[in-house]
């Protein structure tokens, strides 16, 4: 059974204050979060939905229970006029209520459609289950610092993630069945349901198999030209759908760090799923999953610290890579390279560390349960390691 969810005691602290609103992938957990986690820190709660027809009608005539402490309003993106709405509500109401607000993915993409709404809200990305979430962690991560890393291995919770992904529903469930169920009814209704409400897609065929295609792809540099060869479209259509996709949370980017000192590359970005247990080959979903726990981890930092935290790979022009680099406000903290087992410590990692002054760089191992320092770099089992973050 579910306790709560991470951003629960973040969120209702911001709720102090401001509004806050919650976006994220279908699916992840968003109205569980408000209506069963943060409202149970309230006295009373209302919680409206925009598609239950008894809610619109009471949203339309603004009539609020006068015993609530909190505002629920779920899908309320959808409605027309809904920025200008909730403002004033805010605004005329917020001494008597705290305002909360969630929906699907399309809730960020109206969000960043006007500045109406500028400093009356706090907004957060909720993710998927991770390693220190399922473990019940606490997240004691100070920025620029080095990572706070416990003793355990979690090697059984890694491996549940790793098997079954973290969304909510395929997780708890743990049956590989309901997993390829899940998977299949997910795209569909992202198309269905989402996708297709806010956008005109001429080819939607095309588009459905270049989400098929995209599986294939993570890890690996994304050449948008060769996948247009392949569908035989236009590279425009191409970089439109791939743009569509990443803003409906089902897969993400992330781009070389440039920088003079390395001789850094400028061109194609690597491609990871939000939910990596669609990805089969086993090494590549294990760097997937070591990526969606780093950009959650940055998200949070972002969302609730307000650093500029971001999410980059190194390579050169003489090809030499590390996974993962994380930087905040433009300077490196940590590096990650992440392996199936100890095969040896990279020389790669080695050199990004000296030549950018990295502070901390990690070998992350799936099969080993190690943890050692050689040569300045920590060589540490991914459970450990991923118990750091949040």
């Amino acid at each position: 059974m579910l306790k709560d969810r991470y951003l629960t005691p973040f969120i209702v602290d911001d709720l102090k204050d401001k509004m806050v609103f919650v976006g994220g992938p279908r699916q992840v957990g968003k109205t569980t979060l408000c209506r069963n986690f943060v409202a149970s820190y309230f006295k009373n709660h209302a919680y409206f939905n925009w598609d239950n027809r008894a809610d619109r009608k009471s949203i339309i005539a603004s009539s609020w229970p006068g015993d609530a402490e909190l505002l629920i309003f779920d899908e309320i993106h959808k409605y027309r006029q809904w920025k200008g709405f909730i403002k004033g509500e805010y605004d005329k109401l917020k001494e008597t209520y705290k305002f909360l607000v969630t929906g699907s993915a399309r809730l960020d993409l109206y969000r960043k459609g006007s500045d109406s709404l500028q400093g009356r809200y706090h907004y957060y990305r909720l993710h998927p289950f991770t390693l220190a979430e399922k473990e019940g962690i606490p997240y004691e991560a100070s920025v620029m610092k080095e990572l706070k890393i416990g003793n355990g291995f979690h090697h059984g919770a890694l491996s549940t993630l790793d098997a079954f992904g973290g969304f909510p529903e395929p997780f708890m469930k743990q049956s590989k069945r309901q997993l390829r169920r899940w998977h299949n009814e997910k795209i569909e209704r992202m198309f269905r349901e989402d996708i297709l409400d806010v956008q005109t897609i001429r080819d939607i065929g095309n588009m459905k198999l270049l989400s098929d295609m995209l599986q294939s792809k993570v890890g690996s540099l994304l050449s948008l030209n060769a996948i247009r060869e392949d569908l035989e479209v236009s590279h425009r259509a191409i970089s439109h759908w791939m743009d569509i996709l990443e803003a409906f949370y089902y897969h993400f980017r992330i781009y070389p760090y440039s920088a003079k000192k390395i001789r850094s590359l400028k061109k194609e970005p690597k491609l990871y799923l939000w939910d990596w247990s669609e990805v089969e080959n086993e090494a590549v979903r294990f760097e997937n999953l070591i990526a969606s726990h780093l950009l959650k981890f940055l998200h949070f930092i972002t969302d609730y610290e307000g650093y500029r935290a971001e999410l980059y790979f190194l390579r050169d022009v003489d090809k030499r890579e590390v996974d993962f680099l994380i930087t905040i406000d433009g300077r490196p903290w940590f590096a990650v390279e992440a392996k199936l087992s100890d095969a040896g410590l990279s020389p790669h990692l080695l050199y990004f560390k000296e030549r950018l002054s990295i502070p901390y760089v990690f070998q992350v191992i799936k099969k080993d349960k190690t943890d050692r320092l050689e040569k300045g770099a920590r060589i540490i089992s991914a459970g450990k390691f991923l118990s750091g973050l949040i």
